[in-house]
Formats: C-alpha cells, structure tokens, sequence
C-alpha cells in the first residue's frame, strides 16, 4: 500500500495577518506543516488545488506534502489536521498539516457511515445514533477514510458499542469506556399516546 495523492505547497516566511492576507491575494492558502519531531514550517498552498484533494480525502488519510523551499523540494506524509474556513465565504482560510512516520500509529476521528433499515425498524421500532466519529488508532496507510455500519440485522431492543465495531485490519478503536454507538428499541408509551387519535377522530 502507498501514498496515492499529493500536495504541493511553498515554504513561505513572514508569519501573522499581513503576511497570510498578501498569500490569500496571491491564490494561497496559508498553513503549517508540524511534523512528528514537533518542529514547524510555514506554507503556503494554491488554494483550487487544496480544495480539491480536501473534499476527496477528508481529514482521515495521508498524502503527501511536497514543500518547495526555493527550488528543493521536500516530501513529507501527512494528514490534514485543524482546518479553518471563512464563517460564511465557501473557502479556507488556513490549515495545519501533521507529519507522521509511516511505521507508527496515529489516531484520527473517523466518521461513521449507516446503512441499511434495520429489522426493528420495519416492525415499528425507532433507530437512535449517538456518534457521527469514533477515534481510531492505525498505521497511516491503514487508516480508514470512513466506517460502514450496516444496521440490517438490527432488531428490537438492540445495540451495538464501540467494542463490536467492526473495524478493518490494522485498526482499533479508542476508548476510555465502552459507549453506544446505536440502538434501535420499541417508540416511548408517550410517543404511541402522541400517535393515537384523540377521542372522536378516527385513526388514519
């Protein structure tokens, strides 16, 4: 398995508003690249480019960073670590990058993705989920980009934890206590009175 997608960007100098306002005229996103040795480099990333590889790939997998420093160039695996956009123009304003060994493991907040109607459901019962993201602990390169749970086999007054999520090889879960993840279970006796028809209507 490799590293598929990459990003080039400009070692930048001159930190703070003036500086990343002269950067964004000039079509660059500013941003940081820290890698695991917690040293830091300024950046600064043609912002279609960046747009495009973020909305394919998300904040869950590596890529590579080539930075330009006046002709020498650099590639660094990393991900996509704090992301910050205008409150209300559709565009990024700045993004920190973190290097990673690709030998040691990171953890990354991964969505969660639903599927399927579960059983109880198609018998009346009302599904409830509790997580959008799950942390999870892999290698870079085994790092899911989402988790499927198929919620078919689901029946009545069931669940399903943290603990029994399935997870594809090379990646687990991260978790102080085991928590629910999603339920399905029979509607509330004040949810089936809410539901009756009130003396005199007939039910539809």
């Amino acid at each position: 398995m490799t590293i598929e997608k990459t990003l080039c960007a400009q070692k930048r100098e001159g930190s703070g508003k003036g500086a990343s306002h002269r950067l964004r005229a000039e079509g660059l996103v500013p941003g940081v690249f820290y890698n695991n040795k917690g040293d830091n480099i300024l950046v600064g990333v043609p912002a279609k480019e960046l747009e495009m590889l973020y909305f394919e790939i998300g904040d869950t997998t590596v890529f590579n960073l080539e930075i330009d420093d006046n002709g020498t160039k650099t590639t660094y695996p990393a991900f996509f670590w704090d992301v910050q956009k205008h409150p209300y123009k559709k565009r990024f304003v700045h993004i920190d990058y973190y290097g990673v060994d690709l030998d040691q493991e990171v953890k990354v907040r991964v969505p969660l993705v639903f599927t399927g109607t579960a059983r109880g459901v198609k018998i009346g019962g009302v599904m409830e989920t509790y997580r959008e993201y799950v942390t999870i602990a892999a290698k870079p390169l085994a790092m899911p980009h989402k988790i499927i749970v198929d919620v078919t086999d689901m029946g009545l007054n069931q669940h399903l934890t943290i603990d029994k999520l399935q997870l594809p090889e090379g990646a687990h879960a991260v978790y102080d206590d085991v928590f629910t993840i999603v339920s399905v279970h029979s509607k509330s006796k004040d949810a089936d009175a809410a539901d009756a028809p009130a003396e005199g209507e007939e039910a539809k």
